[in-house]
């Protein structure tokens, strides 16, 4: 049986990233393209600023999020394009194996 090849390297460190429900609520708050601080990330979430922090550091080397100082506070903005690489990444995969499941539906109709 031949595997489906996938053309290009996945984006491992962003699926590693968002395996997360935090880290994926801290994406989702991001996404509205907004600068937001450590505190407005950590409104209405039962985690400290510490932990809080932990995850965006991860999304950060993820390259999923971006972090800028501001005097001694920094802000977080996302990165689109990590989430497009992923998303790309998926819909090639999807579509290799829809031509695979083509294929096997042809050659069995046959």
């Amino acid at each position: 049986m031949s595997r489906v090849k996938i053309r290009s390297k996945p984006p491992a460190p962003v699926f590693a990233a968002l395996g997360s429900d935090i880290r994926l609520e801290l994406v989702a708050r991001l996404s509205d393209g907004k600068e937001y601080s450590i505190t407005a990330l950590t409104d209405d979430l039962d985690l400290t600023r510490q932990a809080v922090t932990k995850h965006l550091q991860v999304l950060r080397d993820a390259g999923i999020v971006n972090r800028q100082r501001i005097g001694r506070e920094s802000r977080f903005t996302i990165n689109p394009g990590s989430i497009t690489q992923a998303k790309d990444y998926l819909k090639r995969v999807s579509d290799q194996w829809d031509n695979a499941i083509a294929r096997l539906r042809s050659t069995v109709e046959q």
